[in-house]
């Protein structure tokens, strides 16, 4: 059996590393995959040091679309993975998350007919004006096999009218859908362990053996808006010059340019000048691992970011009007918090008095989601046949 997996944002290198995994240790007689890079994150930085560090095997194709409008960067993709699919003929195309990635892989393959594996199905926010739930719900509603990380995703999509007794052979007009747990939980278990031999950033930062606090800005609802920008930065301003414990921001690259522009000067150069507000480039997937495990409380836009502090048990204050890991709110482990300075500053203050009460049973899995996946892509192709 033929796949391609379609990477092209930082999250889904990552995501794609269990897969990859999974089918080298497990599958490898069984299933053949290509990997196509659209170039989304075209930034060394956000992509290509994730691909070497993981040991994700090297794209077979590499679009090299890079950054642009939704449209014109999208349209650059369409055109590119139509023409790989017509080539290798796969039996599937694999998508991950919400991304222009996976909303122009879903317009390819669904035109010439090429079956679609949407991993990660199911997530919601509720909020169309966000590019990402538009991305997400093409991708479902064209999809053959469906992963839910999350009993929730599975049942938004039962909501929408898939149907769980559906039986193999599957299609797009008649999917599977599947709750399988998280591929990303398969990978916060497995690069555990390699992080702490690896990784060497809490060294780097001088913060080994010492409490901080972790940030990532990066939405462009955030980022773009100076109004939202201000009021999250002088949260963590205002947090930090009180508790006097360092806040670690890898910037990423939008972040990076916008903050000069967009925070008013006063704010920018307080920040500057203090020096527990430790904006650093962005980091590898390992040292992020590190520093998520290692800090007192994380404040985040990021959907994968809210996930990993779950994992590792940290409280986590989510920069946005919403989210689509929503059992993570209703566990009490994460607080909606908006780009608002007071809800913000009140909800840390909240998590510092009932932090060490919070629990987190485990919501996403065995830890085996990529294996799953491949056994029920296997399986269907196996049906097909006999039919």
């Amino acid at each position: 059996m033929k796949i391609v997996t379609l990477i092209g944002a930082r999250p889904q290198i990552i995501k794609a590393a269990a897969l990859s995994r999974a089918i080298k240790n497990s599958f490898s007689t069984e299933i053949k995959e290509i990997i196509v890079h659209t170039g989304q994150h075209y930034d060394a930085n956000m992509s290509q040091v994730f691909i070497d560090e993981l040991s994700i095997p090297e794209p077979d194709y590499n679009l090299n679309i890079g950054s642009g409008s939704h449209g014109t960067q999208t349209a650059g993709m369409i055109v590119g993975i139509e023409t790989i699919l017509l080539r290798e003929k796969p039996d599937y195309l694999v998508l991950y998350g919400d991304t222009n990635s996976t909303l122009a892989g879903t317009i390819a393959a669904s035109k010439i007919h090429i079956p679609i594996v949407h991993i990660e199905a199911g997530l919601r926010s509720f909020n169309k004006s966000m590019p990402e739930e538009i991305n997400r719900i093409m991708a479902d509603h064209a999809s053959t096999l469906l992963f839910s990380p999350t009993e929730t995703g599975l049942q938004n999509l039962i909501h929408e009218g898939f149907d769980k007794g559906n039986q193999p052979p599957f299609s797009a007009d008649h999917p599977g859908i599947f709750h399988c747990g998280d591929v990303m939980y398969d990978n916060s278990l497995f690069f555990k362990k390699i992080a702490v031999e690896k990784s060497h950033i809490l060294n780097e930062l001088k913060l080994e053996g010492k409490p901080f606090f972790l940030a990532t800005v990066h939405r462009d609802n955030n980022t773009d808006q100076p109004k939202r920008l201000n009021a999250i930065f002088k949260a963590f301003l205002e947090i930090v010059q009180e508790n006097r414990i360092p806040l670690v921001l890898p910037l990423h690259p939008r972040t990076a340019r916008l903050l000069h522009k967009n925070l008013n000067r006063k704010l920018y150069r307080d920040l500057q000048q203090e020096e527990n507000i430790r904006l650093i480039p962005p980091v590898s997937f390992l040292d992020m691992i590190m520093l998520e495990s290692r800090c007192e409380m994380i404040f985040t836009d990021s959907g994968g970011v809210q996930k990993e502090a779950y994992f590792f048990e940290k409280p986590t204050l989510i920069l946005r009007s919403e989210t689509e890991w929503k059992e993570i709110v209703k566990q009490g482990c994460g607080l909606i918090v908006n780009a608002d300075k007071s809800k913000i500053t009140d909800a840390f203050t909240y998590f510092q008095k009932v932090g060490e009460t919070l629990k987190f049973p485990n919501l996403f899995g065995d830890g085996k989601a990529a294996e799953f996946i491949a056994e029920i892509m296997i399986g269907n192709k196996l049906v097909q046949a006999d039919a």
